[in-house]
């Protein structure tokens, strides 16, 4: 780790809020002056994406290299063999080999996102696998090499283990033995790549630290240690977790125009926070839209941009802005956005005829769960018909209400609208 870390990388951390524990701040200055410093992130390879849950870190990568340093991006393909009980109330699927490397296929896609490869860099990122030096590991020798550095009164006593204990919930011998695997990852990464800092989630705390003492009772090296808070929304709710599922990274899970529209949706009260924490901004960008008298409609438009931008693409990000602006303002509908809306369904006349209801349309076009919700919606007012209300829960969709939008090609569609900001397409054939 170098000086800039202390007077540029670690202040930007704080003054943006990404910081909630950390041992770097004070002890910063011992350390020995490095042209490029080496920090990594660990992923375990539990799903074939990830989640909003997982934007912080990321965003924590692409500033240290933007900052001049070399992210490593630590692949848990050996550690996800065992499962990490922080943050569950039980046992993870065990997955299997061929599961595992994957998801890690799709995760390394996802990285490309935040992170350069690009080995012209000197401070390129890097992917490494845990899988390469644990499946190494003969288990007589590292429980002594390793194993008998770790006390058991304070393993039980990490967040991890203590609330499965409390709640007495079965934590089994292969989860417990997690902290120490990714504790000897930490002093790995340094024998192989003088890597001296690690960044996580603040359910990570206890296992970071564990790997910083390791690295003190095995190679008599510091190293160091910071985590990022638990984002909730001012709701109180848990970043990224909705009603209708996580908020994924990939368009093969979550639709595009879906993802652009959850930062979109964005309370007023965290507008600023998210700008901050998941944008490329400069403080001074955010801190002049934070004094310029903007609309707040207008900044949530700005997040979703930038951070769909980072996530997918600007193309990606300008398309979803375009359809939204376009199909909910009224009377100025675009064949173009109809064409590219990913929430539409195509049916023909014989499904009319045989009577298609609105409650099983809006059901098609994911606008609605089930029946019921359907009806709750129709009855409160939230549902339109193109520009109409409709407050009639048996309502049949008719030929009538479908709409020409161009006439080169006679196509006819009708749009369905719940709420202010979410919509869906029918599209008449035959």
């Amino acid at each position: 780790l170098c000086v800039v870390i202390k007077n540029n990388f670690f202040d930007f951390l704080e003054s943006r809020g990404f910081v909630h524990e950390s041992t770097v701040k004070d002890s910063i200055g011992i350390l020995l002056p490095e042209e490029i410093c080496k920090g990594y992130i660990g992923f375990d390879c539990t799903s074939d994406s990830l989640h909003v849950g997982s934007l912080l870190p990321l965003m924590i990568l692409r500033n240290f290299q933007k900052f001049g340093h070399k992210p490593i991006i630590l692949i848990g393909g050996g550690t996800t063999l065992i499962g990490d009980p922080s943050g569950k109330d039980e046992t993870r699927k065990i997955l299997t080999k061929d599961e595992i490397d994957s998801n890690k296929k799709k995760l390394k896609k996802i990285f490309e996102k935040f992170v350069s490869f690009d080995t012209k860099l000197s401070n390129c990122a890097i992917i490494v696998d845990n899988y390469d030096w644990l499946m190494q590991l003969k288990f007589i020798p590292f429980l002594r090499e390793v194993g008998s550095k770790f006390s058991v009164n304070k393993m039980i006593n990490l967040e991890s283990s203590k609330i499965r204990l409390e709640r007495e919930q079965h934590l089994s011998f292969l989860e417990f033995n997690y902290s120490i695997l990714q504790a000897y990852d930490f002093v790995e990464l340094f024998n192989k790549f003088k890597c001296k800092i690690q960044f996580g989630g603040s359910d990570q705390w206890g296992n970071i630290i564990s790997g910083i003492e390791l690295a003190k009772k095995m190679i008599n090296t510091t190293l160091y240690g910071v985590t990022t808070p638990l984002i909730t929304t001012s709701t109180g709710q848990k970043m990224g977790k909705t009603a209708n599922g996580a908020i994924w990274l990939s368009k093969d899970k979550l639709k595009i125009t879906d993802f652009w529209q959850f930062w979109r949706n964005t309370s007023d009260s965290d507008v600023f926070k998210f700008l901050n924490l998941f944008t490329d901004l400069e403080s001074k960008e955010i801190d002049n839209l934070r004094n310029s008298n903007q609309d707040i409609n207008e900044l949530k438009i700005i997040l979703a941009n930038e951070v769909t931008k980072i996530c997918h693409s600007e193309k990606d990000s300008k398309n979803a802005e375009k359809e939204a602006s376009i199909l909910l303002t009224k009377g100025n509908i675009d064949l173009s956005a109809i064409e590219n809306c990913e929430k539409k369904i195509s049916i023909n006349e014989k499904t009319i005829i045989n009577k298609f209801s609105l409650k099983e349309a809006l059901i098609k076009l994911e606008l609605s769960s089930s029946n019921g919700e359907s009806k709750r919606l129709i009855s409160q007012g939230a549902v339109k018909l193109n520009e109409d209300v409709i407050i009639n829960k048996e309502e049949i969709i008719r030929i009538d209400m479908f709409k020409i939008v161009s006439d080169e090609n006679n196509k006819k569609f009708l749009i369905i609208y719940v709420g202010k900001k979410k919509y869906g397409i029918i599209e008449l054939i035959g």
